[in-house]
């Protein structure tokens, strides 16, 4: 932290260039670089000038001065905008070096904020998430975490957690008082529920954030030669796969994504499902069924009614997925129009009738498929847990909340109780990167009660 570090902050190639400087002695080390002491600059403020090697100007630049601690890393820190020529920013990355920086470890900037309190752990991984956020589900989840959505969500379950835990061991400093109890159980017990409720919601929000940020898989099944391949071209707007009257051409699964109202949705394409002694094709179909187990929303497309034991078994195949039947070829003279208590047994289904070949009612899929997600409408306060550290220590905590509960029920001793609730507090702290003290403890203890009195 002692070390001032510096890195490229963008893409080679473009027209400009970003350097980013940061630590004690960023404006020193500028000054004998750049064409005037920015000793004395002021915070906030950009300078226009010259970056040079002795008598020798290497670019002209513009450099944007930020002060501790109001700047990203919460340290001195300033940003030289250059020409993106290659040689230009190596030049320049090589005099900084050359004059007392250090070259940046990976993530080192986010890294400095974090650890000078400019942002926690759940934000400062949500920066990353940004940078790789593909489409604006992605982007609004990110963008939510980064403004502390996540943080402010487990600083209320926190502060509930510390006011259980300062009741459990006040009864605990006086404990050769047995007739002292600072807490109804009976309400403690409810205020345990609410917050293992809560933690409950939280996890469970994970399958939705993984879905969003991975994107929501989507399977095309069905017999061969009904236009799976043809609805998949149709709907990713490319010949991705191969359309042919042959039976059998698709012998494995082909995946791509689209965006549908700022949500990305990976479609699987899979081998036709039909009796085949064709040992590459028997494969292909094996696979066709792993793709529903995966998928979130199937899409099952027919061109006439299909049999009982036809239906029976995509019954079987996709009880707790959302299905989409497609009758497709609707363009053929001689199309069947397949009428609706066919589908009887079936629950949880949407029936549209498409023409993949001449893009026939494809607005009217998409609106379906985006409707079967069942994707909550983000807005900025929405908290979806989309990392893996966080749904594990989410899980780790709400199996200490358990414990706590089911501690109450039986009537376990406070000491127990409260080393439990402990391990809540401890695991979500975990999240951001805080860490409970006895301190906090006793000062929560102080802040609602008059000990003394």
């Amino acid at each position: 932290m002692n070390e001032t570090i510096c890195a490229l902050a963008t893409a080679t190639g473009g027209a400009i260039g970003i350097i980013r400087i940061s630590g004690p002695k960023t404006l020193e080390i500028l000054s004998d670089i750049f064409t005037k002491s920015l000793a004395k600059a002021r915070p906030n403020t950009i300078h226009y000038g010259h970056i040079k090697n002795k008598d020798e100007i290497i670019d002209e630049v513009l450099v944007s001065v930020f002060r501790a601690p109001h700047s990203y890393t919460g340290e001195e820190s300033a940003e030289i905008s250059c020409h993106g020529s290659q040689y230009i920013l190596n030049k320049v990355l090589e005099l900084l070096v050359k004059n007392g920086c250090r070259m940046a470890n990976p993530g080192e900037f986010t890294m400095r904020a974090y650890l000078n309190g400019k942002m926690d752990l759940s934000q400062a991984e949500a920066v990353a998430d940004i940078i790789a956020s593909t489409n604006k589900a992605t982007h609004q989840l990110a963008m939510s975490q980064l403004r502390g959505s996540v943080s402010n969500e487990l600083s209320l379950l926190r502060e509930q957690l510390l006011h259980l835990t300062s009741l459990m061991e006040l009864e605990l400093d006086f404990s050769d008082h047995e007739d002292l109890e600072f807490a109804d159980r009976t309400e403690l017990l409810q205020l345990t529920k609410k917050i293992d409720s809560h933690i409950t919601r939280l996890a469970h929000s994970f399958e939705t954030g993984q879905a969003i940020k991975q994107g929501i898989p989507v399977a095309i099944v069905g017999k061969t030669n009904v236009g799976k391949s043809t609805l998949l071209n149709c709907l990713l707007k490319d010949d991705r796969a191969i359309v042919s009257n042959v039976h059998g051409t698709t012998r494995d699964t082909i995946e791509d994504t689209i965006d549908i109202q700022g949500v990305t949705f990976r479609f699987i394409d899979t081998a036709g499902i039909r009796k085949t002694t064709d040992e590459v094709e028997c494969i292909g179909i094996q696979r066709t069924y792993e793709a529903i187990k995966k998928a979130r929303i199937v899409l099952w497309v027919i061109d006439d009614i299909p049999s009982p034991k036809d239906i029976q078994e995509i019954v079987e195949e996709t009880n707790d997925k959302h299905l989409v039947i497609i009758q497709n070829k609707e363009d053929k003279e001689n199309s069947v129009k397949i009428p609706l208590y066919t589908f009887h047994s079936l629950h949880n289904y949407t029936f549209l009738r498409v023409s993949a070949k001449y893009n026939q009612h494809i607005d009217e899929l998409e609106k379906t498929i985006y409707e079967a997600a069942d994707i909550p409408t983000l807005t900025e306060t929405d908290v979806i847990i989309t990392n893996a550290r966080h749904y594990d220590a989410l899980v780790r905590a709400r199996q200490s909340l358990s414990h706590v509960l089911d501690g109450m029920r039986s009537g376990l001793s406070g000491d127990l109780l409260s080393e439990d609730l402990r391990d809540v507090l401890s695991t979500l702290a975990e999240i951001t990167g805080g860490q409970i003290t006895p301190n906090e403890v006793l000062g929560n203890i102080f802040k609602h009660f008059c000990v003394g009195k």
